[in-house]
């Protein structure tokens, strides 16, 4: 190279040494972050660190103005790069530049900046829009949900692309401030504190901000009229409830079981190590679907939930995945299990906390439940497929696994490992191979044939680790099996 360099003329040389390498090479991000369960999720070359969300919203319209103000380090030099979003687009500024941009795709907005983008050398993104969230649909549905007063924007593995332009996909976590103008009389929820609010001209602001690292199915935004609460739980964690004032019947049950989350989330500190958030909570719109979803510090709850009473096993599940699924994100879409394995397992825990039914029996009764033909062992939690990513297999199959290791290494370092791996992966990433060497790490044994046969075969297990479960042909249904059964935060309903 010092030869070559030799050979040019002065000025030539001097232009060269001018160009950043990161420039001179850059190129375009790839239009999606490398998931093999949704290939156009997320976007490559690029980490986002912060999103700051200006937004004004008209509940009688259900439409959305917005400035999205998105701080990001390239990976490599940019020629051009994307993000995931679904509304309209007026304007996007680069570094202070107009910058070109095009839809693409489902999902992708283009864009190329005036000038390519240097690695390691963080830039501004500025992306002013507007739409109508219930207008829009992506790959035959719709993550946003309309109200009577209205919309809630609750996904998962989507929800962003409705409300704000992002990089999609748990692998890129940032923190958040969410700023929502609405008519006076109406209130706007989101994630983590609600650091002020106030009024002026007849619409009301809200600014919201999660200052830890949030992946982007996990911010979530309802607009509506809602009581709101607030405590704080014994251990210290400030809780923020909110509850939509047209539920009707359900409102009793919702409340009953919502209020109980920093008792809830003390509990399960004892298991999981010190809560990872500055605050927690949930919220209960008037909306139609049936699930409920782990929404970061703020856990979005369908009324349906409490249909039947009172549901504290649904607010165990959600805020077992502040740890589970929130604080530690999962690598790829195929790593479900590590979130909503331990979430019923939690369950589990807690009605043995409740004393209706232990989680050895829980286990007993799930796998007696499914004879061996059942397509229930035909999904493997492992690696369930982008179709069966949500499949109650997923939950009970992945439960079942949990018991079994606990009953492989024992009780101290099970419990040790719960503490250990939320401890360790706090506001990271990790994958089932990732746990599995953890857990093999803090036991000293190969664990390599239980999690096979566990989370991987398509076959109901029959290997020790079955017989370890004692399963007796004549178990009896727990009392608070059908509660925890009927429980499920799945993709859409």
């Amino acid at each position: 190279m010092r030869k070559r360099l030799l050979a040019l003329t002065a000025g030539t040389a001097a232009l060269l040494l001018a160009v950043p390498a990161s420039a001179a090479d850059a190129g375009p991000g790839a239009a999606g972050i490398g998931d093999p369960y949704y290939p156009t999720y997320g976007n490559g070359g690029y980490d986002v660190s912060h999103y700051d969300l200006r937004l004004k919203y008209q509940p009688a319209t259900d439409e959305l103005e917005g400035t999205a103000t998105i701080l990001a380090t390239p990976t490599q030099g940019l020629t051009r790069f994307n993000l995931d979003f679904a509304l309209d687009v007026d304007e996007v500024r680069v570094n202070g530049n107009k910058a070109a941009f095009a839809a693409s795709g489902e999902q992708e907005l283009e864009i190329t900046p005036a000038k390519p983008l240097e690695q390691g050398k963080q830039a501004t993104v500025v992306v002013r829009y507007h739409g109508v969230p219930s207008a829009v649909q992506r790959y035959g549905f719709t993550s946003y949900q309309r109200t009577p007063d209205g919309g809630v924007n609750a996904n998962e593995p989507e929800a962003a692309w409705w409300w704000f332009p992002s990089n999609d996909h748990p692998l890129d976590k940032a923190t958040y401030d969410v700023s929502v103008s609405v008519p006076d009389g109406t209130q706007a929820i989101s994630n983590g504190v609600l650091v002020s609010s106030s009024s002026k001209l007849g619409w009301t602001r809200y600014n919201w901000r999660e200052n830890k690292p949030q992946a982007t199915y996990l911010a979530t935004l309802a607009i509506g009229h809602f009581d709101i609460t607030t405590s704080t739980s014994d251990g210290g964690v400030p809780v923020i409830n909110a509850y939509s004032t047209d539920l009707g019947d359900n409102d009793g049950a919702a409340r009953a079981s919502v209020e109980r989350t920093g008792e809830i989330v003390d509990w399960l500190s004892g298991y999981f190590g010190p809560y990872p958030f500055s605050t927690a909570g949930g919220y209960v719109p008037n909306v139609k679907s049936g699930f409920a979803l782990e929404t970061q510090t703020r856990v979005f709850y369908s009324p349906k939930q409490f249909a039947n009473g009172s549901n504290t096993s649904v607010v165990v599940h959600e805020l077992a995945h502040q740890w589970w699924g929130d604080s530690v994100s999962l690598e790829r879409w195929s790593d479900i299990w590590l979130n909503e394995g331990f979430a019923r397992y939690a369950q589990w825990l807690w009605s043995e906390h409740e004393d209706e039914g232990t989680a050895q029996e829980l286990a007993d009764y799930v796998y007696a439940l499914h004879p061996a033909t059942d397509s229930f062992w035909t999904v493997a939690p492992g690696d369930p497929g982008p179709d069966n990513q949500f499949d109650i297999a997923v939950y009970d199959r992945g439960a079942l696994a949990i018991q079994a290791l606990r009953n492989a290494i024992g009780d101290n370092d099970f419990f040790r490992l719960l503490k250990t791996w939320p401890t360790e992966r706090r506001y990271g990433n990790g994958t089932i191979a990732d746990f599995q060497a953890l857990a093999e790490q803090i036991s000293g044994q190969d664990l390599g044939a239980l999690f096979r046969t566990w989370l991987y075969a398509t076959a109901k297990p029959a290997d020790p680790a079955a017989t370890a479960l004692g399963v007796r042909a004549d178990v009896q249904q727990p009392k608070s099996w059908k509660q925890i059964a009927a429980t499920n935060d799945v993709h859409g309903d």
